[in-house]
């Protein structure tokens, strides 16, 4: 655990400490292998790279998954308010715990694909180099 996770959470109180603790708990135990750190003052999970942020503002809780997470999961927004790369979840409802989990493995997924094909890619042009000098 994090202290400065735990700091950001327990600054707030209410609903928004609540929604926060279910929130980071849901990640947490969607995401094992990554690690919880502070980046643009508030929580995030990190595996490779910040895959999901999440925070409180006054009427909402707010999961930050990236414009990928968004777009990939749109047709399952019905009735939640999202933008291109934030989804907002209302303090007065049940988190859609099944579609978070959906999306934090999703984004594990692609930075994985990312990485994967990144070293792939290093490797066939350290090859090229070395056939072509």
């Amino acid at each position: 655990m994090s202290e400065s996770i735990d700091s950001y959470i327990t600054s707030f109180s209410g609903l928004h400490r609540e929604r926060l603790e279910e929130l980071r708990d849901i990640l947490v135990k969607a995401l094992p292998e990554a690690q919880e750190k502070i980046s643009y003052s508030m929580p995030a999970l990190f595996w490779k790279q910040n895959l999901v942020y999440y925070g409180a503002s006054k009427n909402h809780i707010g999961l930050y998954p990236t414009s990928s997470g968004v777009e990939a999961f749109k047709d399952q927004l019905t009735g939640l308010t999202f933008t291109k790369g934030a989804i907002q979840f209302p303090l007065d409802k049940p988190l859609p715990q099944d579609l978070i989990v959906k999306i934090a493995l999703f984004r594990r997924d692609e930075v994985a694909k990312a990485n994967h094909l990144g070293r792939f890619m290093a490797v066939l042009n350290m090859m090229t180099w070395t056939i072509t000098a």
